[in-house]
């Protein structure tokens, strides 16, 4: 298998201007219950309709979980060995669908029901940097370098109980504070990632649905009508001063460096971004309008 940062390290060129193809790839993640397989159905069809070729890729665990594994009956052993073999499965499902992708002869989104780092949210601290270690990944590479968004579909176990159900998954079997437990530490694992959306369960499901559609076409600058009401802004401002660092939730450090290029086009600006952590960067092509 080919090392995760030879799969996703590559420039993103997130010009919605420019004519070549494009290959998007979208992680959807959240915890238990929480309507990835419905969206990426829905989110399927949406960009077929807009004429792209979609390539749906599989939530290994549910493959391998159906087969039989019980967590509550594993040693902490094989929990470790269940998680290291999931994620190699995982990768190499993904990478299949990469591969399609970057031959394709059209416009392709690639949209992956869990992504590289949603099993660290099964496993501890020790054990994650562990697997990290014994297979040569690391965080930015299975993170950062492989994916360029993230849609992060909240439980419904968080604010929709009512919805919440073990009937239309016979692999699932987590109550509903596990549930949340694991929604939030799922959450957690994609901190650092460029490009997360949080897709609360604050309205409908359908409006969830057009919600993580219309965040996908807002980051790839996609143009899409009357078919989506846009309804999120990306907005900077500028702090005097940082509170205690204890006031923050979760948050990851990174180094962030941008080089501005000429461009022709004086109402457009073009910038080369490195961003990592302890030396290792991803490099994004950003063009933006002054």
């Amino acid at each position: 298998m080919n090392p995760p940062d030879q799969n996703g390290g590559h420039v993103n060129n997130l010009d919605g201007d420019k004519k070549e193809k494009r290959v998007y790839k979208v992680v959807l993640t959240g915890g238990p219950c929480a309507g990835k397989t419905t969206v990426q159905a829905m989110m399927s069809t949406f960009f077929e309709n807009l004429g792209w070729k979609v390539y749906r890729v599989p939530e290994a665990a549910t493959v391998l979980l159906g087969g039989g594994v019980k967590f509550p009956d594993l040693s902490e052993q094989e929990v470790y060995n269940f998680q290291e073999n999931l994620i190699r499965t995982m990768l190499q499902l993904e990478q299949t669908f990469f591969d399609l992708a970057s031959t394709s002869k059209t416009d392709t989104i690639v949209i992956c029901d869990r992504g590289a780092m949603d099993p660290s949210s099964y496993m501890s601290s020790e054990q994650w940097d562990k697997l990290l270690e014994n297979n040569g990944w690391n965080n930015v590479s299975l993170r950062d370098a492989r994916y360029d968004q993230v849609i992060h579909l909240v439980s419904a176990a968080q604010g929709a109980v009512e919805f919440y159900t073990l009937a239309n998954n016979n692999t699932r079997k987590e109550p509903i504070e596990q549930a949340r437990k694991l929604d939030r530490l799922t959450q957690q694992a994609w901190v650092g990632h460029p490009y997360v959306d949080v897709i609360e369960n604050n309205m409908d499901f359908s409006k969830k649905v057009r919600r993580a559609i219309d965040a996908v076409c807002f980051r790839m600058r996609i143009d899409t009508g009357d078919r989506l009401s846009p309804e999120s802004v990306k907005r900077k401002f500028l702090v005097t001063s940082l509170p205690d660092v204890k006031a923050f939730p979760v948050f990851q450090d990174f180094d962030v460096v941008h080089d501005y290029l000429s461009t022709s086009n004086p109402e457009k600006q073009a910038r080369l971004r490195r961003r990592g952590q302890n030396g290792k960067f991803v490099l994004w092509n950003i063009s933006d309008p002054c």
